[in-house]
């Protein structure tokens, strides 16, 4: 079996669903997950992985991602971006300074609302099913960190940024939320995912690339090379090897274990005591 991560360039009018269909006819293995869902419209940096590589999915996923969103200025949709329908119109006025000035003011943390058109569950029910039935439900409200935004490109019908955001964030609700605060209508016409993590598009490999062979997986060890190695003896091995908790001799909340030149466990600070360690992933 075929085990890595790899680093796809999602193309536009793709789910992130249909990506991981055509790998698993691609490499012949249903044991495939992607690590953060990219709209259809957008494109961009999408992490695979493959095989025993699956179990980092939860662990890549949480890392920031960059963005180079465009808004289409004077136009709002009932899904915050171009493939909805308009429902409202007017034209607006743009003035540079001020678009920088309300950006600046997304930075940090802040609560954010999730949109009514996504795939969030509420009592086991998607969002975006609660809109198209005409029902209403109210939108939960998550934690959000954008640790930079730099405004790209300012003209009377479109304005672009650049954005790194924590998890979660969804920056067509950024998008909402910027456009209200500059008293326009705004909707997101187009949006890229430049870099996850340390993964950016400049390395990333198109599907048809995939298909023809022309691709570099990553294993791993590569992945995980910024966390914290403790190579560990035949004693300590045996003990991780049952998932017994530990005690804790590492600085930050992770750290990976190595046997033999083999990462074989990731453990992570238990809550409950925090001078021992827990089992968080297992490789062996």
């Amino acid at each position: 079996m075929i085990n890595g991560i790899l680093i796809v360039n999602k193309e536009q009018n793709m789910t992130s669903r249909d990506v991981v269909n055509k790998l698993v006819k691609i490499f012949n293995t249903k044991k495939i997950g992607h690590t953060g869902t990219l709209d259809p419209l957008a494109e961009g940096v999408l992490v695979v992985c493959i095989g025993n590589t699956t179990k980092l999915c939860e662990l890549l996923t949480s890392k920031y991602k960059e963005y180079i969103a465009t808004i289409k200025v004077g136009i709002k949709t009932d899904t915050g971006d171009i493939t909805g329908h308009i429902i409202e119109q007017k034209e607006c006025y743009i003035d540079e300074d001020k678009v920088k000035e309300v950006m600046t003011s997304f930075l940090g943390k802040s609560i954010q609302e999730v949109p009514i058109y996504s795939a969030v569950k509420v009592n086991g029910k998607k969002l975006y099913q609660y809109a198209r039935n005409n029902e209403k439900v109210e939108l939960p409200k998550r934690q959000i960190d954008i640790s930079k935004i730099d405004l790209i490109n300012v003209t009377q019908n479109e304005i672009t940024f650049k954005v790194l955001v924590s998890k979660g964030t969804y920056i067509r609700s950024l998008i909402n939320d910027i456009c209200q605060k500059l008293n326009i209508l705004g909707t997101m016409s187009k949006l890229i995912r430049t870099k996850q993590g340390s993964y950016s598009i400049e390395n990333s490999y198109k599907l048809e690339d995939i298909a023809k062979g022309n691709y570099k997986l990553l294993t791993k060890e590569d992945v995980l090379s910024d966390l914290e190695i403790i190579d560990i003896n035949q004693n300590l091995y045996e003990k991780i090897k049952n998932g017994s908790i530990i005690d804790k001799n590492f600085k930050d909340d992770l750290a990976c274990f190595r046997y033999q030149n083999k990462i074989i466990a990731i453990y992570k600070t238990y809550s409950k005591d925090i001078t021992k360690a827990k089992p968080y992933k297992m490789f062996l």
